[in-house]
């Protein structure tokens, strides 16, 4: 047996043992030295500390084994490379490396060991990896079709080594259409990667057309008053450019230059700009989007657009009650996005805000089925269609509990983890889940919600298709605590349960990479102004503290809420994101609160709110709590402060007595 298998399972617990947290040997601290000196790239110190665990057989040699290797990376050759692949045959870490080799391999040009590695790539997920593979099936002189090369080409957002290379080489072989680099160059001022734009330009080898870019990409103003043009056709696409930068500022501005000054700009040229004034104008909550978006079809009807735009195409018509502009949005969506459960929704929304109600019906019963989904759920509610919890499955045997323990991938995650190495813990567990059953991965869950590992207890059992462990997704951790602190501070507990679910999984020691701390995830600054506020003495040394943090959290979600009148989506938009923003976003027409949410401008927070919204209800399920509705949670609708509600005429009265049929 494997003596990093033997140790772990030696140290690992019987089938009906659960214990909070997963044993370590006495010297476990190497794998973190190893991080740390990894991190100062002290490669003396890793060199000495890989001996060490090899010499100790220690359980996670193989991660110190990784940092040594990664640090001297410039200098490995391939057979040291074998050798570690052989020692650490299928484990994360052996896939791991093997990645950072190919990327290596890559910017070497040694494209045949590159094949050669490649063959046993397990993740697949790295898209520069994914450019280089390309690149070195072409060539090896293997036939790759130049649609290919551009899919992967267009899929990387970030300008790196491996994707210009492969653009590069395809660019000089003559298999690239002329215009793709500009195609992937408006993609890239879109998503506001200027990188990725300089060098899709660079792929035209014109010197000129470079510095204008630079110009323009420092000052687009300037650029369009003393160099832009509408012809020849590169001096046209470097005009659109700079317009598309004016419409991230001022898209309202942007829309008068081009109608006054360039609308000599070819068509598509013209329609791709209505396009960016449209979708800029939507994130702004105007109430114009939709104008610009209608000015872009009737330009070029037969146009592509980015599937970003499509989407906020829709929400800006949902939100402008125009059901036939949202309809011919999601209809333009590519299949994946179309069977969305959002858009499903949507569509049936706006099928139904067209008088189609039997239509609608049929559409929302698709999702009707879904409860732990949050349109799925709007769905049943729509139909006024009972929202029960999902049965409980059959108990977990000692077997699947043995199999599940005695797994070297989700031990050594669990102790990486519980060693403070939470990123490499996360991805080898998550990595060993791959092809799991669900009684398998139910198993693998148990062990992580056993030891208090909460996310990976709860983002394990949400993989399960058929079996599902509502006590595993929606865990009770603390409850006692929180129950006090909610009830101190007036709040629903199931709201906490949501809030807290989404914000840290219930990770005592979370911490965002802004700083954000604790169960609740309260920033420095606002835990002591709310400890202010409150009349509690702050501590920072306290943030990690469960239950000085539960009190700094729940007190500040209350003040948030009393600030929106009790209005749970803005409370936890106003969580998310800061309260001054959702008090911006209410401004406008008073319209149905789930359309309100589809529009939040930040695609972190909009995903946040429907997640708390949903988790609250159904925690109020498991607590036996009442309001077990997102419709109530939601409210009929949203608008400036002091407003009233808005006749949603396509929206259904909430069900008398919760779940009536």
């Amino acid at each position: 047996m494997n003596a990093i298998v033997a140790l772990l399972m030696a140290a690992s617990l019987s089938a009906d043992a659960a214990p909070a947290t997963a044993p370590a040997p006495a010297d476990s601290d190497l794998a973190v030295q190893a991080r740390d000196a990894w991190v100062k790239r002290d490669r003396k110190r890793l060199a000495a500390l890989v001996d060490a665990a090899r010499t100790q057989n220690h359980p996670l040699a193989g991660w110190v084994e990784y940092f040594d290797l990664n640090a001297r990376l410039l200098e490995v050759r391939q057979p040291e490379m074998d050798d570690f692949y052989a020692r650490y045959a299928g484990s994360y870490v052996e896939d791991r490396l093997r990645n950072d080799w190919l990327l290596e391999l890559g910017r070497r040009r040694d494209w045949a060991a590159f094949r050669s590695n490649h063959t046993n790539y397990q993740m697949r997920d790295d898209r520069e990896v994914a450019c280089y593979a390309l690149l070195a099936e072409h060539l090896s002189g293997n036939k790759v079709a130049p649609d290919a090369a551009r899919a992967a080409w267009m899929a990387q957002k970030d300008g790196d080594d491996g994707c210009n290379w492969l653009a590069t080489t395809f660019v000089e072989a003559g298999q690239f259409k002329p215009d793709w680099p500009w195609v992937k160059a408006r993609q890239a001022i879109e998503q506001g990667r200027p990188r990725a734009a300089k060098q899709a330009v660079a792929l035209l080898a014109n010197k000129a057309l470079d510095q204008k870019l630079a110009e323009l990409q420092d000052n687009a103003g300037r650029y369009l008053t003393r160099r832009a043009r509408t012809s020849p056709r590169n001096d046209a696409e470097l005009t659109a450019l700079a317009l598309a930068r004016v419409a991230a500022n001022d898209p309202d501005q942007a829309g008068d230059v081009l109608q006054e000054k360039w609308s000599k700009l070819p068509k598509d040229l013209q329609a791709w700009l209505w396009v960016q004034i449209g979708r800029q104008s939507a994130l702004k909550l105007q109430d114009d989007a939709p104008a610009a978006f209608e000015r872009a079809r009737k330009l070029a009807p037969d146009a592509e657009w980015s599937d970003d735009a499509l989407a906020w195409a829709a929400r800006a018509a949902l939100r402008a009650k125009q059901p036939a502009a949202a309809l011919r949005a999601i209809e333009q969506m590519n299949a994946n996005d179309q069977r969305e459960p959002a858009w499903i929704y949507w569509r049936a929304r706006a099928t139904r805000m067209q008088g189609d109600a039997p239509a609608a019906r049929a559409q929302l019963a698709t999702l009707a089925t879904t409860p732990l989904n949050y349109f799925g759920r709007l769905a049943a509610e729509d139909l006024a269609l009972p929202t029960p919890l999902p049965p409980a499955p059959a108990p977990l045997t000692a077997d699947e509990r043995r199999a599940a323990r005695s797994n070297p991938g989700l031990a050594r995650a669990l102790l990486a983890i519980s060693l403070g190495l939470r990123s490499e813990g996360v991805r080898e567990w998550n990595f060993t889940l791959r092809g799991m059953s669900d009684r398998q991965l139910l198993a693998a869950a148990q062990e992580a919600c056993d030891r208090e590992v909460w996310d990976r207890c709860i983002n394990t059992s949400e993989r399960t298709k058929t079996e599902i462990d509502i006590t595993q997704r929606y865990p009770l951790p603390h409850r006692a605590e929180l129950m006090r602190e909610s009830q101190t501070a007036s709040l629903d507990p199931a709201y906490v349960y949501g809030l807290i679910r989404q914000e840290s999984r219930f990770v005592l020691d979370a911490r965002s990479h802004v700083g954000a701390a604790g169960l609740m995830q309260v920033m420095p600054a606002t835990a002591k102004w709310t400890a202010k506020k409150v009349g509690i003495n702050y501590d920072a040394e306290l943030m990690h503290d469960r239950d000085f943090n539960l009190r700094i959290g729940t007190s500040y979600l209350k003040l948030v809420l009393d600030r929106f009148d009790g209005a749970q989506a803005l409370a936890a938009a106003a969580y998310n994101a800061g309260p001054n923003r959702p008090a911006r976003w209410r401004d406008g027409p008073v319209i149905d609160a789930a359309i309100w949410v589809e529009n939040i401008p930040f695609n972190e927070t909009r995903d946040y709110v429907r997640k708390v919204l949903l988790g609250g209800a159904v925690y109020a399920q498991i607590l036996g709590l009442p309001t077990t509705k997102v419709r109530e949670r939601l409210g009929l609708s949203i608008g400036p402060a002091g407003s009233r509600e808005a006749d949603i005429s396509d929206v259904p009265p909430p069900a008398v007595g919760g779940n009536a049929p």
